[in-house]
């Protein structure tokens, strides 16, 4: 992977990953350059983290030759200075679709974890053309339940991730502060409570829900009533995975992803040779 800042490039592994502000929002990118015609996947991290944890998926996508582009969504992270005070959910979706119209040519496959499920799901419906479907890794906030009872599930989820995705998160947490942690867990909740459900309704793309089996964060129901609730959603479960499955198993989520994308792609080209040969016949009746 080739790693280029604004001064200093050098070798890093297979693929290529340019951090810097881009469109005004840190982004590290994976694979080839977006091109026209092309689908490139936008990943879309969690609440007070940053696309770092992204990392082991993005280049597994890359590998197999997608293009990945992994923004730090406005006030978090390394976009801290993106915004003055932290953007609620559909300023956060709205800033992102900003960002994805300077830097792709074309509508994306959206993959989100956690709260970015939030940020991901209003996208689609406030910016539907820039999004050609959704990933939803472990959807949370779920509605109805507390904000302390949200922060008792994240603690049971810590022992079963990787170390190493803690000290990462760790860092992300400390550089978005515990201020802006804390507005962006109280916008969170407010959209869980109202507008969530009410995205995910109006969500007019095919959706693919992932939870990893051990998930204390987006329980088994939820999930399935998410994949119920999309109008074209279905639901899977990754073994031995908790809440960062894309982390901890990123050849597994990797390989979902593809599956799902090899399916849309092959049903959207059976539609649209129907709809040529409709028309076609259509014309012969004339």
């Amino acid at each position: 992977m080739t790693e280029q800042t604004p001064d200093t490039p050098r070798r890093d592994g297979p693929g290529r990953r340019d951090p810097g502000a881009r469109a005004g929002l840190f982004t590290r990118s994976f694979g080839p350059p977006a091109r026209a015609g092309g689908t490139p996947v936008v990943l879309v991290h969690g609440l007070g983290l940053s696309g770092r944890y992204f990392a082991p998926l993005a280049r597994r996508l890359a590998a197999n030759g997608a293009t990945v582009l992994v923004p730090d969504l406005p006030g978090n992270a390394r976009s801290r200075a993106a915004a003055r005070r932290m953007p609620d959910v559909e300023q956060a979706a709205d800033a992102l679709a900003r960002w994805h119209r300077r830097l792709s040519p074309g509508p994306s496959l959206l993959v989100a974890n956690s709260v970015g499920c939030q940020v991901a799901a209003a996208l689609a419906v406030r910016h539907p053309r820039l999004v050609r479907g959704l990933v939803l890794l472990g959807p949370a906030l779920e509605p109805g339940v507390s904000g302390p009872r949200h922060c008792g599930r994240l603690l049971a989820d810590a022992p079963r991730e990787p170390l190493s995705l803690l000290g990462t998160a760790a860092t992300d947490y400390l550089l978005t502060g515990p201020l802006r942690f804390a507005a962006s867990l109280r916008h969170a909740l407010r959209d869980a409570a109202g507008a969530f459900e009410g995205h995910l309704a109006r969500v007019d793309v095919p959706t693919l829900v992932v939870r990893g089996a051990g998930d204390t964060i987006a329980s088994h129901a939820w999930i399935r009533h998410v994949a119920r609730l999309v109008p074209d959603g279905r639901a899977v479960d990754v073994p031995g995975a908790a809440h960062a499955a894309h982390y901890s198993a990123p050849e597994a989520v990797a390989g979902l992803i593809e599956e799902f994308t090899a399916v849309e792609t092959a049903e959207a080209a059976e539609t649209t040779e129907e709809a040529e040969k409709h028309q076609k016949e259509q014309k012969q009746k004339r």
